[in-house]
């Protein structure tokens, strides 16, 4: 019981922190906003008293690369290093990594990080004397450009009407948004960059001159391009529902009531294209059970011949995918801001609008983290696959899943636009497939039969 209440009282806590850490990046944002507007005043590209659109904007965009890029993904991605290995080790009930204290604390394995660092930043530089120099050393940049790039379009927070920040601003009317970079091609922009990644790891992999990393690198391009098919079909559905590819625009219809007043989540109107994305965008991010690309109990993997920091470039990229898989599953299928546990309308009326966009922001970095958390479960809960069966699951299962799930959302669009019968479908594939877990058991092998069976048991009973 004092366990409970103490995570209770963390995870609250934790809330509060990521709320106040909302608002927090609102004012760093409009506050570069109104300070560009002020300089482009005093270089005299603008009169005294007037407003300029174009240095607002780029000030909302430098506020937001500061915190949402490296803030929130690279401090994300950077804790994640250390969170894998603290959470792995609560899971086979051990330690994990302690020996770093300060004051003799290991405060959560929290050092590693400034350890790991050093370790990339000072480490011998070793580099194969066969190698193809260009490509080996452009390798690391293409697998860490794309994933960091991603988040980019990911809306943190809603639009806050600047005049929230600053009484009497001549801006007021122009909005504040958490999120980098606001384009019509929305999604597309997402798969054209999510594919650029897999360039990284096969030149990592071919112009390093060596078979193991080799295998590794066409292990690695043959699952990230067979997934990203099943990756793309799996959002069409979600396309077609909100009638956008702006993941801004995803999120606000998310908020409409469906079913007699619950939100319009894309879990629910899309379960089947839900499962599939996560399982594609797993694999694409090549952990386990999908890590054949660095298979180390085969001394495979695309970036062996690596050290240093080009090494640490490559391994961070992992755990930045991670982030930006979590972010772009919460905007698109739970919610992204919308608080869920309170009507968005409602607490639009009862908070003011700052406090509404850092509630907001806050719900949105908890459904991040508790998806980050998750990823790092299954990674340590699943065996490998094996090669065979990682391709069988996307060309025999995840891809006709998704096409079949592209009609029957299309069909049910042409016959109630409403999204209403969606929303049915949706909640009786939900139970469906809650049935189908709940019901679904393994029976033992026969040979892992108790002694009463004369199974292993009754061998290692009698001295086997």
């Amino acid at each position: 019981m004092k366990r409970f209440v103490g995570m209770s009282l963390t995870l609250a806590a934790l809330v509060g922190v990521l709320v106040l850490l909302g608002a927090g990046f609102y004012w760093v944002a409009a506050g570069l906003g109104y300070a560009c507007n002020g300089l482009a005043i005093w270089l005299g590209w603008n009169p005294p008293g007037t407003w300029s659109p174009f240095a607002f904007h780029v000030g909302i965009t430098l506020g937001n690369l500061l915190t949402l890029m490296m803030v929130v993904l690279m401090i994300s991605g950077s804790l994640l290093t250390v969170a894998e290995r603290k959470w792995s080790a609560l899971l086979q009930n051990r330690i994990g990594a302690n020996r770093i204290t300060v004051g003799g604390n290991p405060l959560g394995g929290i050092p590693y990080l400034l350890a790991d660092a050093l370790k990339m930043l000072t480490k011998e530089r070793a580099a194969p004397d066969v190698r193809t120099r260009l490509l080996f050393e452009l390798a690391p940049v293409l697998a860490f450009a794309p994933v960091f790039c991603l988040f980019a379009i990911v809306p943190v927070g809603p639009p806050i009407d600047l005049g929230a920040f600053f009484a009497g601003a001549a801006g007021a009317g122009r909005t504040v948004a958490l999120q980098v970079a606001s384009i019509d091609a929305g999604l597309l922009y997402l798969f054209a960059i999510a594919s650029l990644s897999v360039y990284g790891t096969s030149l990592a992999g071919w112009a390093s001159n060596n078979k193991l990393a080799l295998l590794g690198g066409v292990r690695a391009s043959s699952q990230m391009i067979s997934y990203e098919v099943s990756m793309g079909l799996s959002l069409v559905g979600t396309m077609m529902a909100y009638r956008t590819l702006r993941l801004e625009e995803m999120v606000v219809a998310q908020g409409a009531p469906v079913l007699g007043g619950f939100p319009a989540l894309g879990l629910l109107l899309q379960p089947i294209g839900f499962l599939v994305f996560f399982t594609s965008g797993f694999a694409e991010t090549k952990r386990a059970p999908f890590d054949l690309p660095e298979g180390e109990s085969e001394i495979v993997g695309y970036f062996i011949e690596y050290s240093g920091m080009k090494f640490g470039m490559m391994f961070l990229a992992e755990f930045l995918e991670i982030a930006v898989f979590a972010g772009v599953i919460t905007a698109v299928f739970l919610g992204g801001w919308h608080p869920l546990v309170v009507d968005t309308g409602w607490l639009r009326a009862h908070v003011t609008p700052l406090w509404f966009g850092a509630i907001g922001a806050g719900a949105f970095l908890v459904k991040m983290i508790v998806l980050m958390w998750l990823q790092l479960v299954i990674r340590w809960l699943l065996p490998r696959f094996r090669y065979d069966q990682v391709q069988k699951l996307c060309w025999k299962i995840l891809l006709p899943a998704s096409l079949v799930n592209i009609f029957v959302t299309g069909a049910a669009i042409l016959i109630d636009p409403s999204l209403q019968l969606l929303a049915w479908i949706g909640l009786a594939t939900i139970i469906v497939i809650g049935l189908l877990v709940a019901t679904t058991g393994r029976a033992a092998p026969a040979h892992d039969a108790g002694p009463a069976h004369g199974g292993h048991g009754a061998a290692a009973a009698a001295g086997h």
